[in-house]
């Protein structure tokens, strides 16, 4: 059975009897005035983080979330779009789309202001959206890709890419692995429809996401997520997976490279009011300034004494500069 067929399995019975502990969200739920989540959807939140973040979801954007899960994440969306067909729900999984649809009637049973129709469910497949190029501001998944073996990752973020707007967002989450994951369980294929076996070291998610052309990435928040132990896996080392949230946006590629958003920071603390590095960076007396890793760089290389760069927090939440 391939990988691809057993993630359909999985899913068909996640679908079918909600699994509680099918995966492990760390990322608490978000509480919205007004917006109350059936219990049903809550089991059956198969992700490892969260994609909802209000900042991104300004002026009724059109959404576009594959891999529907419950549809909690789809009602979410909904929240900040209340227009028929708003968010579009995309599974490959039609037992997942039922369960969706009928916690959808639970959904409009606990919120007067949801509809059903405000959430376009479709049937399709994350290597071919069932979408029009460039139709969408906000894209979304949330531990899908992870399952994917490399050439179908590339696949699935470049029609990601095809769908957004000019600097529309794709919204992730999922699993990674810096440590390394051992070959025998990377084609383990339960595992890694799991979301286990498939966990990316951080630096090779990131390169995925920027060689479809995403020019700018920001990593909002790192967390642990499991440990594969041995005598419990096929594995002679204990494995630590951690789950990574993050934003890419549809900007255009800078001459230089992507800039990606890590969490650091460049404080100047010198006796002068503000230090200007003549390339559009101006810190002002110890004024903390996020910027991207590569303008970190190139700020560290200057060897100035009165300049700190922070180490990476692994959460960015917007501001600073490139």
């Amino acid at each position: 059975m391939s990988y691809l067929d057993a993630t359909q399995d999985l899913y068909k019975n996640a679908a079918l009897t909600p699994d509680v502990g099918l995966c492990c969200t760390t990322t608490p739920i978000w509480q919205l005035p007004g917006l109350s989540i059936p219990k049903r959807m809550q089991e059956m939140n198969y992700g490892c983080g969260s994609t909802v973040n209000p900042r991104d979801l300004l002026n009724n954007p059109a959404i576009l979330y594959v891999g529907v899960g419950g549809g909690m994440e789809l009602l979410q969306f909904s929240y900040f779009n209340r227009q028929p067909g708003g968010v579009i729900g995309v599974d490959v999984v039609p037992e997942m789309l039922q369960a969706s649809r009928d916690n959808f009637q639970l959904a409009e049973e606990e919120n007067d202001w949801f509809k059903s129709e405000f959430v376009d469910l479709r049937q399709g497949d994350a290597l071919n959206l069932p979408l029009e190029d460039e139709t969408v501001d906000v894209a979304a998944q949330n531990c899908l890709f992870n399952i994917f073996k490399t050439e179908d990752l590339k696949k699935a973020l470049a029609e990601m890419y095809r769908v957004l707007k000019p600097h529309g967002r794709l919204v992730l989450s999922d699993p990674i692995c810096d440590g390394g994951m051992p070959a025998q369980l990377q084609e383990d294929a339960r595992l890694r429809a799991l979301c286990l076996s498939g966990s990316l070291p951080l630096q090779a998610y990131l390169d995925a996401i920027t060689e479809v052309g995403f020019g700018t990435v920001e990593v909002r928040a790192r967390r642990p997520y499991r440990v594969l132990a041995p005598g419990q896996y096929d594995t002679s080392e204990l494995i630590f997976i951690e789950s990574v949230e993050v934003c890419a946006i549809k900007d255009p590629m800078p001459e230089d490279g992507p800039c990606i958003f890590t969490g650091k920071t460049a404080i100047y603390y010198g006796d002068q009011e503000y230090f200007d590095d003549h390339k559009g960076h101006v810190l002002l007396q110890n004024q903390p300034l996020a910027v991207c890793d590569k303008t970190a760089a190139a700020l560290a290389s200057l060897g100035k004494e009165d300049l700190l760069i922070t180490n990476s927090t692994f959460f960015y939440d917007g501001g600073g500069c490139c």
